[in-house]
């Protein structure tokens, strides 16, 4: 009998709970562990090592949920950043209207992250100068 190496469970649950948040006319949450190797989000939002992403389709462009990692382009203070999490960094997909979803253990089936690609800067078309709206994500413990 040969070894069989699984690979990890984690994005196939993240895509099957972002559809359920969506089906359900949900907010889809991501907790992210900041200071994994490889993560690239605006350091001005990270708490205790950790940050809350809103992923819902009205906030971010070209979301890829895919098998290594996470990556879409979001606007932050006014500012459109591209934003890459390597599938290790997903501590939990949530619901932000009533935290429905699910939260995976820091260690477990995951392996090394891959080299990750630098992420472009996000290709949204300039926006007229308005005024920043107050971060409203927080971290939830």
């Amino acid at each position: 009998m040969t070894d069989c190496v699984l690979i990890s469970s984690r994005p196939y649950i993240v895509r099957a709970v972002y559809q359920w948040i969506n089906d359900n006319a949900l907010t889809p949450f991501v907790l992210a562990n900041a200071e994994l190797e490889g993560v690239e989000v605006p350091q001005e939002f990270i708490k205790q090592g950790k940050i809350v992403l809103n992923i819902s389709p009205d906030a971010v462009a070209e979301l890829a949920l895919e098998n290594d990692f996470v990556s879409f382009n979001g606007r932050f203070s006014g500012v459109d950043l591209g934003v890459y999490l390597p599938i290790q960094a997903i501590l939990a997909i949530y619901a932000q209207e009533n935290t429905m979803g699910v939260f995976f253990e820091k260690t477990g089936d995951i392996q090394p992250p891959p080299k990750t690609p630098k992420i472009r800067e996000a290709k949204r078309k300039p926006q007229q100068a308005e005024k920043p709206k107050p971060s409203f994500l927080k971290v939830v413990k």
